[in-house]
């Protein structure tokens, strides 16, 4: 069978080879076999892929890392999923293949829906919803901020707070996406700056700020803890700037506001099945529904990778492989 694989980290571009390998066999007991119909690239796949990233796989690997396909076999003892179902590929099992073994405990049939959405639930989705209730109990009506709104997680983290009761000022760096994340519910849309608490304290009357989402870094972060409320709580996801994080330490001292990290696949070593999938449970019909969407750029066989992964280093969308 076809997969995207990798024998060295690089530029992506350059070491990602289309290749064949061996199929991977009947299921096992409590597994099944997923014959993969879509999987978005993400920028985290590419930092992995060029050995920037939290992690590195063993070479050489299959890489990527979500997607969705449906179920062609069915292992003894599973009884929740059958052949022809739509399930998600489990994070962070690699993608990138026409056909997926996977551990059936936590997955679950999909319900109907854009497909190419349903192949972004798996990461995107989760990360926010789980930025958004693991950090602090915020009751509904509390104000959220982060700074990378037109991000995939951000795009997500706007319909889950609406969801959670709660309302998003929402931090870009472009006028040009303002209007589109108004119209997606950001309830609060601005452009950063370093007068970024004037404006937000302007816009939401002064109302405290509990708990801000970091995607950026450099001198964002600077911006978005002078938005925080006194023991507020600031949460790095990402570092999309590239830059370190300029974190003014009079923040920290006097006004006793914390700084956490968050990576999902932390997250998953520690979760027990019933929680991953009553995670997904909540998460499946914000997607289905079209309320979480992200826009995509284009879609490409796995034969296209180098134009897929051109297409999404640009960041204006997400590139989709359709395996054939």
């Amino acid at each position: 069978m076809q997969a995207i694989q990798i024998e060295a980290f690089g530029n992506p571009a350059e070491v990602m080879k289309l290749v064949d390998i061996p199929d991977v066999g009947a299921p096992a007991k409590g597994e099944v076999v997923i014959a993969l119909e879509v999987s978005p690239i993400n920028m985290s796949d590419l930092l992995m892929i060029s050995g920037r990233y939290g992690y590195r796989p063993t070479l050489p690997s299959v890489v990527g890392s979500e997607g969705v396909g449906r179920v062609i076999a069915v292992g003894a003892g599973v009884k929740h999923l059958k052949e022809g179902d739509r399930t998600l590929v489990p994070y962070p099992a690699p993608a990138w293949a026409e056909r997926i073994k996977a551990d059936a405990s936590r997955l679950r049939p999909l319900p109907n829906g854009d497909v190419n959405q349903l192949a972004m639930l798996g990461i995107n989705p989760p990360t926010a919803y789980l930025l958004l209730t693991d950090f602090v109990n915020l009751p509904s009506g509390s104000w959220v901020i982060q700074n990378s709104a037109n991000s995939g997680v951000g795009r997500a983290l706007i319909p889950i707070a609406k969801s959670l009761g709660l309302k998003t000022v929402n931090v870009v760096r472009r006028e040009d996406v303002v209007a589109e994340i108004k119209a997606i519910g950001g309830d609060v849309v601005l452009v950063d700056g370093p007068d970024l608490s004037k404006r937000v304290a302007a816009e939401t009357g002064n109302a405290p700020i509990a708990l801000a989402v970091d995607g950026v870094g450099d001198t964002s972060t600077t911006n978005l803890l002078g938005c925080l409320a006194e023991k507020g709580v600031h949460v790095f996801y990402s570092t999309i700037s590239g830059k370190p994080s300029v974190v003014p330490a009079a923040q920290l001292i006097f006004r006793d506001v914390s700084i956490h990290g968050f990576w999902l696949a932390n997250w998953f070593n520690r979760a027990k099945p019933n929680q991953i999938t009553e995670m997904y449970d909540r998460l499946t019909p914000l997607v289905a529904s079209g309320a979480i969407s992200a826009p995509i750029a284009g879609t490409y066989s796995f034969a296209q990778f180098a134009e897929a992964v051109a297409v999404a280093s640009k960041k204006r969308g997400k590139a989709l492989f359709r395996p054939g």
